[in-house]
């Protein structure tokens, strides 16, 4: 049988202040307050995964064990078929220790371009794994998606990451075009959530 939550705080296990908005944002309306692993200075560890799922345990057993508390952790990246699934699992390694994005994005079109393949409108999609984490090390998963086309060069100031390019399925604006309350519904992260949710309520622990 699946755990459930019974605590009215999270730990979110990630330094990325826009990730810990929108994960904050969709904790809101269950009551329960995220606290970004930044703030309780929480190191971030080696992502050694070879899933997203994977590094999302990683992620949230490493905060739960380090804060003593639940946390939830986020493994999410960009996944485009012309480039054998890159950046996938390294989307936010593409954007260097800066983690400068314009960069990571200038990269893909550079990519695609060597390929011969075409830039704009380019197939791709976002991922998020959740990972919900215990102090004893037990965790929950679950994975979202959401499909979309790529757009060049990158428009739209909101969001964070590689939102500046990525057009979902069904809309004509970038995810970077799209303030928050019209992009969040829509996104891979919003997906994921709607699997977790029955488990971020009242329960046993």
């Amino acid at each position: 049988m699946a755990r459930r939550l019974a605590a009215a705080r999270l730990i979110v296990a990630s330094h990325n202040a826009g990730k810990v908005r929108e994960i904050a944002a969709l904790l809101g309306p269950l009551g329960i307050e995220a606290v970004g692993a930044a703030s309780l200075g929480l190191a971030e560890p080696e992502e050694t995964g070879d899933t997203f799922i994977a590094n999302a345990v990683l992620k949230a057993r490493a905060a739960a064990e380090a804060s003593g508390e639940p946390a939830l952790a986020d493994d999410s990246g960009l996944v485009v078929p012309a480039l054998e699934g890159a950046p996938g699992i390294y989307s936010a390694r593409w954007a260097g220790p800066g983690k400068d994005f314009r960069v990571a994005m200038d990269r893909i079109e550079t990519e695609l371009t060597a390929r011969g393949c075409e830039t704009t409108g380019a197939a791709a999609w976002f991922v998020c794994a959740l990972a919900l984490g215990w102090p004893d090390g037990h965790c929950e998963t679950v994975e979202g998606r959401v499909d979309g086309t790529l757009a060049f060069p990158p428009l739209g100031e909101h969001g964070f990451g590689y939102d500046p390019i990525f057009v979902p399925d069904g809309h004509a604006r970038t995810f970077g075009e799209m303030p928050a309350e019209e992009k969040q519904p829509l996104t891979h992260r919003a997906r994921a959530f709607e699997q977790l949710a029955g488990l971020l309520r009242s329960g046993p622990q």
